[in-house]
């Protein structure tokens, strides 16, 4: 198995995952956060839905310049909408993982804020940092969820709300 065919099966693994939390998010929480210097719910699932088209970006550029690209959050108010932008970005992120070729995964990719770099790795690299952030900003919803008493379902087992440890 190659690199992009094991890029592919990680995303279609945590894929699983992703739509079973952001499935539960209640319509009616959108704009919750636990702390004022917390994103709010809607802030929180929106990135998460948003994050698997970083994949066919970072393939297809040399770089993202938040100096140059001011950065704007999907406005999410249901959670059919949100499910709906996870399942657009996981099919696109997808299909260029299917188009591109082997050593495009070797290329620098770069993260920066005008002359400040917050990251410069190969793009192999930076796809799985997209991944890595997929499953860390769906444990942050999960706290969030939690705290609002909602059911939280398994990640890579059964999670409290679904067996008893009696």
């Amino acid at each position: 198995m190659n690199r992009l065919q094991e890029i592919l099966k990680e995303s279609n693994n945590e894929a699983v995952t992703t739509r079973k939390m952001l499935a539960i998010v209640p319509d009616d929480k959108f704009d919750w956060k636990p702390h004022p210097k917390s994103m709010s719910i809607r802030q929180l699932a929106g990135h998460i839905a948003e994050l698997p088209s970083w994949i066919g970006m970072v393939l297809n550029t040399t770089e993202l310049d938040f100096a140059e690209n001011e950065y704007q959050a999907p406005d999410i108010n249901f959670t059919e909408t949100l499910l709906a932008l996870f399942e657009t970005n996981h099919t696109g992120a997808l299909a260029q993982l299917n188009a591109a070729k082997e050593e495009t995964l070797d290329e620098e990719w770069v993260l920066r804020n005008g002359e400040t770099i917050y990251s410069k790795t190969s793009k192999a690299d930076f796809i799985r940092i997209t991944l890595s952030q997929i499953i860390h900003h769906r444990a942050q919803l999960g706290v969030f969820l939690r705290l609002l008493d909602v059911p939280i379902p398994g990640s890579y087992g059964p999670s409290a709300d679904e067996v008893s440890f009696n």
